[in-house]
């Protein structure tokens, strides 16, 4: 495994009123190819704020983000963009589908964003869709797939362009229980089968049995990392 992401001491401030607020505040961490962490704390601990930078859709206030080695900070906007699409997957807590396209449709969309839409492309959306259980919905609109499938194809979506790190904010928030482990059992298999690294924010401590590990973060600042591949431990008393 190596190294695929990295932050250093990375902050994001905000005034309000003359007072600075810090939402994220010096958090440095690393991931590595076929890594799956988790990002968990309590409302307001800065998680989705660290997430939405580690995207390169928020700029540190201070510090630095790197992924495969290329400065985040340092990339014009236009530059960034381009990155963005062709080396991060991104699932948000709302799908952000297009309902007037096909599962299908919806998958090959960031292919042709990418000016990178061939026939070839279009059988791996595919085939993706049919990995997450979607073989049959292929065709089906947004508004003829449950919540469950909807995601799934998000995560299709962020996966089509064979990104290296995969991003998911709160992927479960929408979904009952059964469907909630499945969605999460299926992104972490993804993500091992295809050696990428993947970072889920969530509220739900019980997705954490899927990853590799847990940081907690609290107040803007990681206050604990641990690594689930060497101990089994209850969450019952992190604090919500």
């Amino acid at each position: 495994m190596r190294t695929i992401l990295e932050t250093h001491a990375v902050t994001k401030s905000y005034t309000v009123d003359e007072i600075t607020i810090k939402a994220v505040n010096e958090v440095s961490l690393e991931v590595k190819t076929g890594e799956f962490m988790a990002i968990v704390g309590p409302s307001g601990s800065g998680k989705t704020t660290m997430l939405a930078m580690l995207a390169g859709l928020l700029a540190p206030t201070q510090g630095k983000i790197v992924i495969d080695g290329q400065d985040l900070s340092k990339m014009k906007e236009t530059k960034l963009t381009k990155f963005r699409r062709q080396k991060i997957g991104f699932t948000f807590q709302a799908n952000n589908l297009v309902p007037y396209l096909s599962a299908q449709e919806n998958v090959e969309l960031m292919l042709r964003l990418n000016n990178n839409y061939d026939k070839a492309g279009s059988e791996r959306a595919r085939e993706l869709l049919v990995q997450l259980g979607l073989g049959e919905r292929l065709k089906n609109l947004t508004s003829q797939l449950s919540g469950g499938q909807q995601q799934r194809v998000a995560i299709a979506r962020a996966l089509i362009h064979n990104p290296q790190i995969v991003l998911a904010d709160e992927p479960t928030a929408s979904l009952d229980t059964d469907r909630a482990y499945q969605v999460v059992e299926t992104f972490a298999n993804l993500i091992y089968d295809q050696n990428l690294a993947g970072i889920m924010v969530t509220h739900d401590l019980r997705m954490t049995k899927y990853v590799d590990k847990i940081i907690q973060m609290r107040d803007g600042q990681i206050k604990q990392i641990i690594d689930n591949r060497q101990e089994i431990m209850s969450f019952a008393n992190l604090p919500h």
